[in-house]
């Protein structure tokens, strides 16, 4: 980072702290935006992207003969158009005529705050991204629109505010959204201080199909109602979100899911975690650059993928991966011979030992390992986990 760059992520406090011990905060600075940037590029995009919104409108605007067709079209037509468009845009349509007036009111909106910029700014790691002096212009807009709107919202993106000292009107926005309704919510905190309380509101939020939550500390899981429950949600996202509890957390959050699909994992972690899945949905787990203990995947027949990516360790301890019942497994990767502990039924895998035929996992089409030829017991460990997977038909190796 240049000497004269400003720092965008780090608050006062923790600069004048990291200046006290004589550190650099601007490597601080430099490794905080890194994440970001890893988080941003992980995240789904919005429905609509600004560009794309503005082009539709200005296309639907420019009739040749100035006749006005699309007023003309059905209400459930028109919802489905304004549903669409960011929020500002979707507001603008109520200016339109007394045909259009109430439409918006009557639609599930999008609203993203990265919308609520001028056009050239942006929510990523450039220079025109939000600075702490832009949060309370995005606290103040996302409240005005979450209180002139009576839901349900198609979508909320929150990713541009520093929301460390704005947790009550985070608590009230959520309290909003769980009372209206929303259908997928991406909430990522700027960071610093770091690990800000995520409101347990959040988990009240029952219409939620998609849920992706960053860089905060996992709400307390110890006061909620047992009747807590997502029937809805199918994609569930954790990035670089501190956890007490050693994966409790998540485990509470899939055993209230019923028809969860896709479950990611990633980083920032901490804390050690330990994860039981038992879920009859589940067809997607990915769990990256995360400090894991043991990964057990007891009863999950519906799994089709079980991605381990850069698996870390608090003691340079080997990771437990124990799988029992996952008959439709098709991609497994990428375990380390030398640092994966793989347990196939009730069998471990290690070296010497010839494989039996409950170590066997017939269902692996694509298999990826990890291996360090230049270390004699890794290398060893290559031919056992090869014989647990006698179908795999492609065979990615690191090493």
């Amino acid at each position: 980072m240049a000497e004269g760059a400003p720092i965008i992520y780090l608050d006062p406090a923790t600069v004048a702290e990291a200046r006290r011990r004589g550190d650099d905060p601007r490597k601080l600075e430099e490794c905080t935006k890194y994440l970001m940037t890893h988080i941003y590029g992980l995240l789904p995009g919005p429905p609509v992207p600004i560009a794309a919104a503005r082009t539709h409108a200005a296309c639907a605007a420019a009739a040749s003969d100035g006749v006005d067709r699309i007023s003309a079209l059905p209400d459930a037509i028109l919802r489905n158009i304004v549903s669409r468009l960011p929020v500002k845009d979707a507001a603008r349509t109520a200016a339109l005529s007394r045909r259009w007036r109430p439409l918006w009111r009557s639609t599930p909106l999008v609203l993203v705050d990265a919308h609520l910029f001028p056009r050239g700014r942006s929510f990523g790691v450039s220079a025109s991204a939000p600075t702490r002096a832009d949060t309370p212009g995005i606290v103040a807009a996302v409240s005005r629109i979450l209180a002139a709107h009576p839901g349900p919202f198609r979508c909320v993106h929150l990713l541009c505010g520093f929301m460390g000292s704005y947790q009550a009107q985070l608590e009230h926005w959520l309290r909003f959204l769980a009372a209206k309704g929303v259908d997928d919510l991406i909430l990522v905190n700027r960071p610093w201080p770091f690990e800000a309380a995520l409101p347990a509101a959040i988990l009240r939020i029952s219409t939620l199909t998609r849920l992706y939550i960053g860089m905060w500390k996992f709400p307390d899981i110890a006061g909620l109602p047992t009747n807590t429950a997502f029937p809805n949600l199918r994609e569930l996202g954790i990035y670089a979100v501190a956890m007490e509890k050693e994966g409790r957390e998540v485990e509470f959050i899939v055993a209230r899911s019923p028809v969860l699909e896709t479950l990611n994992i990633q980083g920032g972690n901490t804390q050690v975690l330990r994860l039981r899945l038992e879920h009859r949905s589940l067809r997607c787990v990915q769990i990256c650059s995360c400090c894991v203990e043991n990964l057990a995947v007891v009863d999950a027949p519906c799994l089709e993928r079980l991605v381990l990516y850069d698996s870390l360790s608090k003691d340079d301890s080997c990771v437990r991966v124990k799988i029992v019942h996952a008959p439709r497994l098709r991609l497994l990767g990428n375990l380390e011979t030398g640092f994966h502990m793989l347990e196939i039924h009730d069998t471990f895998v290690s070296a010497g030992i010839r494989s039996s035929p409950s170590a066997l996992f017939t269902s692996v089409k694509i298999l990826g390992l990890n291996v360090n030829f230049g270390v004699r017991h890794d290398a060893q460990m290559l031919p056992n986990f090869l014989k647990c997977f006698p179908n795999a038909e492609s065979l990615h190796v690191v090493v």
